[in-house]
């Protein structure tokens, strides 16, 4: 079988497993088991693929099938435009946070004294992404997961960033003050995992679980963050659907100022920020 006839036959496998966007997922897979890039393909559709060649490919394609998701067989993400480390043992990075990370980005200001610390930093794509952005700036984060951060360190030595990373519930031991606090931790309802998309219910259960209305994590966040936060620091949270009112109400009783909601690219309120309360 020719390349062209291998990726028409994954394709149709794949489409009938109920499998979202078939032939690119084929295309990228095919290209990772024949060690190419995506596009050579193109430049391939009328070579004969050997056995040996089609064997890895087989298995890929009946892993796809079954749901794992096409980050963890390729091994790696796109996040910002950058490839990093990607597998089971943190949360895929999805398009929404990497809006989260655009507007810190056209928010904050890059100086040597600034400090940024990254709650729940899963796979490490939030931090080392401001890093880059941020050359000067001290960069902080933390994770619950051992697992998480081992990855995260890994996606930090391959982009050559160093990041303070730490175990803890939110925010580390000895933390300071910091500038920024973003956040993408887990805010989905407990009860509503079960109908996930197959390939999200291969990310970790903690990073998505966020209690019974989704909020666990966030207000415990909100209630200790004053503490964290530098005088002007800004807070930056990415948040499920329905949740912005609730959360924008807690930051008020608590006295955050210049509270702001703003939607993603699907009209989704998806982020909230707001800065530090006045210091008494």
């Amino acid at each position: 079988m020719t390349v062209i006839e291998v990726l028409t036959a994954a394709v149709g496998y794949l489409k009938n497993h109920g499998v979202e966007s078939p032939r690119l997922n084929a295309e990228h897979l095919l290209a990772h088991a024949l060690g190419k890039k995506r596009l050579d393909l193109y430049l391939e559709f009328d070579r004969p693929l050997s056995d040996a060649e089609r064997a890895p490919f087989r298995d890929l394609i009946r892993d796809r099938g079954k749901g794992k998701p096409l980050q963890h067989l390729l091994g790696t993400v796109e996040f910002f435009g950058r490839s990093f480390l990607s597998d089971h043992r943190a949360l895929v990075p999805r398009p929404e946070t990497e809006q989260l990370v655009e507007l810190a980005i056209q928010t904050l200001r890059n100086e040597a004294t600034m400090t940024i610390l990254d709650v729940g930093t899963g796979s490490g794509v939030v931090a080392i992404t401001l890093a880059l952005a941020f050359p000067l700036a001290m960069i902080s984060a933390t994770d619950v997961s051992l697992e998480a951060l081992t990855l995260a360190r890994e996606n930090a030595l391959q982009h050559s960033v160093r990041i303070d990373f730490h175990e803890a519930d939110l925010f580390p031991a000895a933390a300071g003050s910091f500038d920024a606090i973003v956040a993408n931790l887990p805010y989905i309802a407990s009860d509503e995992l079960v109908g996930l998309q197959r390939e999200v219910r291969h990310d970790p259960p903690t990073a998505l679980d966020g209690g019974p209305d989704g909020l666990r994590h966030i207000r415990k966040l909100i209630d200790a963050a004053p503490d964290y936060l530098a005088p002007e620091g800004i807070l930056f949270l990415e948040i499920g659907h329905n949740q912005a009112a609730e959360v924008s109400a807690q930051l008020a009783t608590l006295s955050y100022r210049d509270i702001r909601v703003r939607k993603d690219y699907q009209g989704v309120e998806r982020f909230v920020t707001a800065v530090s309360p006045r210091q008494p």
